[in-house]
């Protein structure tokens, strides 16, 4: 069974992100939402309200591509998550040139403590390349028009945070 595991923190999670997910999805029979539990960038939504977003949108994803795909929360370093998932693979999405030296960093790191886990980097669509968490937090919280960037369900959850 090929396994791979897409991690972040999602918070929320874009239409960028469900891009990667569904072109993933059809590379492996079972793809984990890795959802970063990480304290130091002070999320904007709670794990489980994250987790319940990607659950919701990754639901419709699985019946389209007959793909196994669950989340999975985790606090530990990303190679003993992938290790505790059983992933052989690791998905990372790519929007641009400054994206890719981060991940360059990562996969070095990742290699050095276990190169048996391989890294596949997936571009993202050019319709989505702009999105990022942080700048929809901060267009929703400045009152702007998110709809372009992410689902409707979670539009409606930016709004209802910053009521």
């Amino acid at each position: 069974m090929r396994i791979a595991l897409y991690p972040g923190t999602f918070d929320p999670i874009t239409l960028g992100h469900t891009d990667i997910i569904r072109r993933a999805s059809v590379l492996v029979d079972r793809l984990v939402i890795g959802v970063a539990i990480n304290r130091d960038k002070g999320p904007l939504f709670s794990l489980e309200e994250r987790v319940a977003m990607i659950e919701s949108e990754c639901a419709k994803l699985s019946e389209q591509t007959g793909t196994e795909i669950v989340v999975h929360p985790f606090e530990n370093l990303l190679i003993d998550c992938a290790h505790d998932v059983g992933a052989q693979l690791i998905v990372r999405g790519l929007r641009a040139v400054a994206d890719f030296e981060y991940e360059f960093q990562m996969v070095g790191m990742n290699r050095a403590l276990d190169n048996s886990v391989e890294t596949v980097f997936l571009m993202a669509d050019a319709g989505h390349q702009a999105i990022a968490s942080k700048l929809v937090k901060e267009i929703a919280r400045l009152g702007g028009d998110v709809s372009k960037f992410v689902t409707p369900a979670v539009h409606d959850a930016l709004r209802r945070r910053y009521a």
